[in-house]
């Protein structure tokens, strides 16, 4: 079986593997991943891939599962099942390019534009399904409502959550609104600029907030909550093969 590990600022998201088949997932806080392994005495790991965003954690982690598995640590020189044409591979975040991987296995195998919709929101442009030309990066949701309560006077602390008008009637209504519509809107406009550019365009929503984005948007798009893990699986597979 493959072990994915996805470990972010504060939280680790890690997958099991029979396959291409998730068969089990976890989220838990970054702290209590040196504890995890003790979840899993009852599988057989083969593999193991870990993406982090920390880089104290690739050893420690490399020390639990030493031979015979076969444990790859992703970073710029891990060879990939696309081609990536990003002119600085070194500063591309791990998580972005898994989630280009892992969109080559979703909905039909033509050009697609990944969008991930976490703290930040990333855009990646995915030519028929093989040639990674890059994207951007916007800020998310709650950064925006963040943003206005931190360099303002008196705007409030807020997170967010639905309102009952797409005009703001007090105060809270509005920052929600032009934070949470305006993202819906520069969404939808990306998606109209590349797919004018890139014909036929499959769209590819994950992240924390793509379900509640998704509802919004009268679109086809594929919501896929475990598209970095799927992607590191992948590129586990390629590597190992």
């Amino acid at each position: 079986m493959n072990l994915c590990l996805d470990i972010g600022n504060t939280r680790a998201k890690i997958g099991l593997f029979d396959g291409p088949q998730l068969q089990q997932f976890w989220s838990i806080p970054r702290a209590e991943i040196m504890e995890f392994p003790r979840t899993l005495t009852n599988h057989s790991i083969k593999n193991v891939i870990l993406s982090t965003v920390a880089q104290d954690v690739g050893n420690e982690i490399s020390q639990i599962w030493r031979d015979p598995v076969n444990f790859i640590e992703l970073n710029e020189k891990t060879a990939l099942p696309i081609q990536n044409t990003y002119r600085t591979p070194k500063t591309l975040g791990k998580d972005r390019i898994a989630a280009v991987v892992g969109a080559t296995l979703v909905g039909p195998a033509n050009n697609k534009l990944i969008i991930d919709a976490g703290t930040c929101i990333t855009f990646e442009v995915l030519e028929d399904n093989r040639i990674y030309h890059g994207g951007n990066i916007s800020p998310g949701i709650q950064m925006r409502l963040q943003a206005m309560h931190h360099f303002t006077a008196r705007l409030p602390d807020l997170s967010t959550g639905a309102t009952e008008s797409i005009i703001g009637y007090d105060t809270p209504s509005a920052m929600r609104n032009g934070a949470q519509w305006g993202t819906i809107r520069e969404i939808e406009a990306t998606i109209d600029h590349f797919g004018r550019q890139f014909d036929p365009l499959t769209v590819i929503l994950t992240g924390g907030d793509a379900n509640f984005l998704a509802e919004k948007m009268k679109r086809k798009i594929f919501v896929h909550q475990h598209l970095v893990l799927l992607g590191l699986n992948k590129i586990l597979d390629y590597n190992v093969e």
